[in-house]
C-alpha cells in the first residue's frame, strides 16, 4: 500500500512535470520574449519559480512530510538554453519557438532525473512515513444498492 503510494507518486509526478513544467517555461518564456524583446526572460522565470518551490518544500516539510517528499525542479540550465537560444536566433521567431522548445522539452526531463534519482528510497520512506488514513467519518462506504436481488 504505502510503498506503491510513494513509487506512483514519485514517477507519476516526473511524467506529469516533465511536460507541464518544460511547457511552461517555454511557452511563457518565449512568448515573453518575443512581445517584449527582453532578454534572459526564461532564467528569470527559472529562478523564481526555484524559490517558489523551495518556499513550497519547506510549507510540507512543516505539514509533517519528509524534507525530500518534494523534489524541487531543475529550471535553471534549461532555462539558460532557451535564453541562449533567443540570443543566437533573435532574427528568427519561428527558430526560437522550435529550436528552443525542443531544447526545453528534451533537457528538462534530463536534469529532472538526475534529480529524482537523489531521492531516499521509496520503501524506506514508507517504513518510516506511513500513508495518513482517513478518519472514521470520512471512510467511504460500500454503495447498497442492488443488496436484496439475489
Amino acid at each position: 500500500g504505502d510503498y506503491i503510494f510513494y513509487t506512483d507518486w514519485q514517477w507519476t509526478s516526473f511524467v506529469v512535470f516533465s511536460v507541464s513544467q518544460s511547457t511552461m517555461l517555454a511557452v511563457g518564456a518565449v512568448y515573453y520574449m518575443l512581445f517584449t524583446g527582453v532578454p534572459d526572460t526564461a532564467t528569470y522565470y527559472a529562478t523564481i519559480m526555484t524559490i517558489y518551490t523551495w518556499v513550497a518544500k519547506g510549507a510540507w516539510f512543516a505539514l509533517g512530510y519528509p524534507y525530500d517528499f518534494i523534489v524541487v525542479p531543475v529550471w535553471i540550465p534549461s532555462a539558460m538554453l532557451l535564453d541562449l537560444t533567443y540570443w543566437a536566433t533573435r532574427r528568427n521567431k519561428h527558430a526560437v519557438i522550435i529550436i528552443g522548445g525542443t531544447l526545453v522539452g528534451l533537457s528538462f526531463p534530463l536534469f529532472n532525473m538526475v534529480n529524482l534519482l537523489l531521492v531516499r528510497d521509496p520503501l524506506e520512506i514508507a517504513f518510516k512515513y506511513p500513508r495518513p488514513t482517513l478518519p472514521a467519518y470520512m471512510t467511504p462506504i460500500e454503495p447498497q444498492v442492488g443488496k436484496f436481488y439475489n
